[in-house]
């Protein structure tokens, strides 16, 4: 009997590890860390995968991201002591009390820590734009998460070295709003998937998997792409879909999760989108075979049953009769 792995959708990101372009490997550990701190206990084979998963990502990212995964380790208590030696972690035994630091008068400022500058490997990256078998696993791994995954994905989608897509004209994005906004009150659903994905540049089918997503999450990094207003939002939540509008949780968790996603993890998120259409696309009308090209220029090259007669040599002879 197959068991069930206690990370699903890791085995399909791991590959984008490998993949030229994009290195999506700082964002895999931020969220397989995240992900692992969040349970009080693991099985065995829950912290096995873990440092299976972690071994092969700690030596392969930059310093800022192993300090934070060595920081959300360092007070869990139950970090696997194979990890703990790889980072150069104390184990719970030899951990002492940290001391509190001294607490600033009333009214004095923070002391501001200096900024460390961006890395050329970070510069570089920053830059590369996202791939579409990227998108498309980016876009796989989302839809097929749970609620908790999402959040996860998209607050260490904030740090990833991924390029966003450009911002809505702010003219265009006021225009869909207001159209989204009477769309929504109406609960017309199928004028607010059409101009949806008129505003955002999306296909008809990604469009349509943004707004019947149960989850909510998707709807929440296309309107703030648009930039809608936070009560718009809210109001867009309760009337599109009367029946999950009604769910006061849900529209109380959307509403927080909306006010603390960033626009450059919504432009990601709307980036993968559009990638993932065009990944579809290609292999859509991607050949059978590598090579069906050439077979088909042979058979089209043309062959006749009588040898060619060269330049300059003698004609056939002839038996037989004029006739």
């Amino acid at each position: 009997m197959t068991q069930q792995p206690p990370f699903p959708g890791f085995d399909g990101l791991m590959a984008l590890s490998h993949r030229e372009g994009v290195d999506i490997r700082p964002t895999l550990l931020r969220v397989l860390t995240d992900l692992y701190v969040q349970s009080a206990s693991h099985t065995r084979e829950e912290e096995q995968q873990f440092v299976e998963l972690t071994s092969r990502l700690i030596d392969e990212v930059d310093d800022a991201t192993r300090a934070a995964v060595r920081a959300r380790l360092s007070i869990y208590p139950h970090t696997p002591p194979a990890i703990a030696m790889r980072l150069s972690l104390r184990t719970s035994s030899e951990q002492r009390v940290p001391q509190a630091e001294t607490i600033a008068p009333a009214g004095a400022e923070p002391p501001t820590r200096p900024q460390r500058p961006p890395t050329e490997a970070e510069q570089r990256a920053s830059s590369l734009p996202m791939q579409p078998d990227d998108a498309a696993q980016l876009d796989q791994m989302f839809f097929a998460a749970a609620t908790r995954e999402r959040a996860l994905i998209l607050h260490n989608l904030a740090d990833a070295p991924l390029r966003p897509a450009a911002r809505v004209a702010p003219h265009r994005a006021a225009r869909a709003i207001a159209t989204l906004h009477m769309a929504a009150y109406a609960a017309d659903v199928e004028n607010f998937t059409r101009e949806l994905g008129d505003a955002l540049i999306l296909s008809t089918g990604a469009a349509e998997r943004v707004v019947s997503d149960q989850g909510g999450e998707a709807l929440a990094c296309a309107m703030k792409a648009l930039g809608m207003p936070g009560p718009v939002f809210e109001q867009v939540l309760m009337f599109l879909d009367p029946e999950l509008g009604a769910s006061v949780d849900r529209v109380y968790r959307l509403s927080r999760l909306y006010d603390r996603l960033e626009e450059r993890t919504a432009l990601i998120m709307l980036a993968a989108w559009r990638g993932a259409t065009v990944a579809t696309t290609r292999a859509k009308y991607r050949a059978a075979l590598y090579d069906d090209e050439r077979h088909r220029a042979r058979a089209a090259t043309p062959h006749s049953g009588r040898p060619a007669v060269q330049p300059g040599s003698a004609l056939p002879s002839r038996t037989g009769t004029d006739r």
